[in-house]
């Protein structure tokens, strides 16, 4: 604990640190604390998700308050009811020593007569949501003119969230003479703007290197179509069957859809979108926090601010375009120290998103083995044989022993195992039988480019249709599902190119342009052994004007 006084927190704070178990601070907490409570400047700190930003500046805030004034000293502004929530109780459980400093939430979705109430008792710090506390501003049930000092708590995320109007009302609702604390994971122009026209020189701080993930995050990523794609999530949960897992979707839809699918099939899930009431929402968040849900399957929207420990997994069914998202999504595990997966569902198409995100995020996407149906089954009847290698006997069944000898003592011990095992594990083994492997999007994807480039293939399609090389890539990938990845060295010309390829997407390639059409004209594909023919033989079906295909190419 001589650490966090080293800090100069005051002995209060430090002994509720020390009952909440905090044993050294994190980099971030190391870093602004001392600042804060030295040096009266603006602040921003960079930090990813997960870091002990809520201490950060929570403990230096508790510090400087004082709670012998009854006005309001401090302000807290979060995304999202649960994270406004979740920094109240934290800050709650820092002060359990200052008996008199008084500290309330303000958020939609829940009665506003009752919160204007709350307040007019007194409140020397107020966390709040953008949306909720603007409207207690137009209503005069709150006062923020004498504020001191004014946090900004995953700034982007409220940007991304589209609360730049009602931040720049209360901002300007403040004192000029505050000081402004903004935290933050990353720092987009918004944001930037933000500091440069509501702060003062700010001190800037950042743990890790700017625009970095979390080093205790380990990336992943399968190929998979989209048909296949909850059957690869369901191999991942029956093969790690103590996860504790969070899976993001793009629409309120697919949340619904997907928890909905889970629960049919066995596993405890739940979904939290747009379309649950806050009640709703408020009771799946507090089941999901008490691991009473293994699954939690969200929205980026509904998922904003989810702090729960010891999530050891985060989905991205379908994986975000924005790197934004992809931060805040993977930041829900690995937190606090510990470790964590993030697992991106992708298409094959979705590669280069993946690596935009990596050069972005200074990550390193590695290709994870989707479980094989005899790995899964093998990985459950180990798990679940050594829970019960573990299992003390109850002693009210001592009194059965006799009759349960007798009852089985006609079996050898292998027969004996062979009908518990039958028994208590039928049903995995009938579903996993004969499953077929899912990782044949996979092969050959390892991240970068393949050394071999099997077959050189001719198309006649060139430079009249495509204007470049890049643009001829993206041709040849989306119309036929692969990877750019399996491309190699491409020789164009005007109105026909050579291309290297590997062979594991040669068939792949011919078969999806086969019927295809470009400007009228039938597309051809084929196989070259030969070195490019200096005169290549004209192909008679363009004089005719006919189309050959059914489909159009996409160029």
């Amino acid at each position: 604990m001589s650490d966090f006084l080293k800090l100069g927190l005051s002995q209060p704070l430090v002994d509720a640190i020390g009952e909440l178990g905090f044993i050294e601070p994190t980099e971030i907490q190391t870093q602004a604390i001392p600042k804060l409570l030295s040096n009266k400047t603006d602040l921003v700190g960079l930090a990813q998700t997960g870091t002990g930003k809520t201490a950060a500046f929570g403990l230096p805030l508790m510090e400087l308050v004082d709670s012998e004034q009854r006005h309001t000293q401090a302000l807290i502004l979060a995304p999202t009811r649960e994270l406004c929530l979740q920094i109240s109780k934290e800050l709650a459980s820092f002060g359990k020593h200052l008996r008199k400093l008084k500290i309330q939430a303000v958020y939609g979705g829940t009665d506003i007569g009752k919160q204007i109430r709350d307040l007019r008792k007194g409140a020397h710090i107020i966390t709040a949501t953008p949306g909720r506390l603007r409207d207690l501003i137009r209503r005069g049930a709150v006062d923020i003119n004498h504020i001191q000092y004014l946090v900004l708590d995953e700034a982007d995320e409220m940007l991304n969230m589209g609360f730049k109007e009602e931040i720049d009302d209360i901002l300007k609702s403040t004192p000029s003479d505050k000081l402004t604390w903004l935290f933050s994971a990353t720092m987009p122009e918004e944001v930037r703007r933000i500091s440069q026209d509501y702060m003062n020189n700010p001190l800037e701080l950042s743990a890790g290197q700017r625009n970095t993930s979390n080093v205790d995050i380990d990336h992943q990523y399968v190929l998979t179509r989209p048909h296949e794609r909850y059957e690869v999530l369901r191999r991942f949960l029956d093969f790690y069957p103590d996860m504790f897992a969070l899976v993001f979707t793009r629409t309120r839809r697919d949340a619904k859809e997907v928890a909905e699918q889970l629960a049919k099939d066995g596993y405890q899930a739940d979904a939290l979108h747009g379309d649950l009431s806050q009640n709703q929402r408020d009771m799946v968040m507090e089941r999901f926090r008490k691991s009473r849900i293994q699954i939690l399957v969200a929205t980026d929207v509904a998922a904003r601010g989810i702090d729960v420990q010891d999530i050891t997994h985060v989905f991205h069914y379908n994986i975000p375009e924005d790197q934004a998202f992809y931060t805040h999504r993977s930041g829900r595990t690995g937190r606090a120290g510990s470790k964590g997966v993030s697992l991106v569902l992708s298409h094959p198409k979705d590669l280069a998103i993946l690596r935009q995100i990596e050069r972005k995020l200074k990550v390193s996407f590695t290709l994870a083995h989707i479980p094989t149906g005899a790995e899964i089954c093998e990985q459950q009847l180990l798990t679940r044989l050594r829970r019960m290698k573990q299992n003390e006997p109850s002693e009210e069944l001592e009194a059965f022993l006799p009759t349960i000898y007798a009852e089985l003592e006609d079996l050898s011990r292998e027969e004996l195992i062979k009908k518990i095992v039958g028994i208590s594990f039928g049903k995995l083994l009938k579903n996993y039988h004969n499953a077929r492997d899912l990782n044949n999007a996979n092969k050959g994807k390892s991240g970068g480019r393949k050394d071999s480039r099997g077959q050189r293939l001719f198309i006649n399609i060139g430079t009249l249709d495509v204007r470049d090389t890049g643009a001829f890539i993206n041709l040849i990938c989306r119309n036929s599902n692969i990877s750019g990845h399996s491309i190699g060295k491409i020789d164009m010309h005007k109105k026909y190119t050579y291309f290297d390829v590997e062979s594991s997407v040669v068939q792949s390639i011919i078969r999806e342009f086969d019927g295809s059409i470009i400007d009228d004209r039938p597309v051809r594909v084929n196989i070259d052994d030969s070195r490019p023919p200096s005169k290549h033989k004209k192909d008679k079906r363009y004089d005719k004007g006919r189309s050959y295909g059914k489909r159009r190419a996409r160029v």
